[in-house]
């Protein structure tokens, strides 16, 4: 019996999810930087409303460095002294749901090797053959697609 009334909440759960889904998609679609963010490798039709919704207006960020400060996966400074510490872990002082959704989308990028557009799979690949961890590879790749995505969404709203 309990496991019955488990089973009915899990379902109706994901019958909300996917309302709240398909809203958040519709409403996406009225935004300008929508058909920007869907090009962009690995970002699907679930992963761009989400992104945009974490990130908001660009247009409140004065740069790509502060929209990646938002995300939290900037290294905070560590210096005293002469001494400069080079080996350091991100803030995580912003959203962590960005933090997850950009997370998910460096998974996709990593899941299928790109035909175009290929910058941020390669730079994961790079960084990996540098000796960086997969999931340091991922988080520096998120960097860079954080970056491209101001640069490419700013472009059209500036018009």
């Amino acid at each position: 019996m309990i496991i019955l009334e488990t089973i009915k909440g899990i379902h109706s759960t994901g019958i909300t999810l996917n309302k709240i889904l398909s809203r958040m998609k519709e409403l996406a679609k009225l935004l300008p930087e929508y058909d920007v963010v869907l090009n962009m490798n690995g970002v699907g039709e679930r992963l761009a409303p989400r992104i945009i919704a974490e990130i908001g207006d660009v247009r409140k960020y004065y740069s790509a460095k502060a929209l990646v400060a938002y995300s939290g996966i900037d290294a905070p400074p560590y210096q005293s002294g002469n001494f400069n510490g080079n080996n350091r872990k991100i803030s995580k002082r912003g959203s962590r749901y960005l933090r997850k959704t950009g997370y998910e989308i460096m998974k996709s990028i990593k899941c299928r090797v790109p035909t175009k557009d290929t910058a941020v799979y390669d730079y994961i690949i790079k960084k990996e053959s540098e000796g960086k961890a997969k999931k340091q590879a991922k988080i520096a790749g998120l960097n860079k697609f954080l970056r491209i995505y101001y640069a490419r969404v700013s472009e059209i709203l500036k018009n």
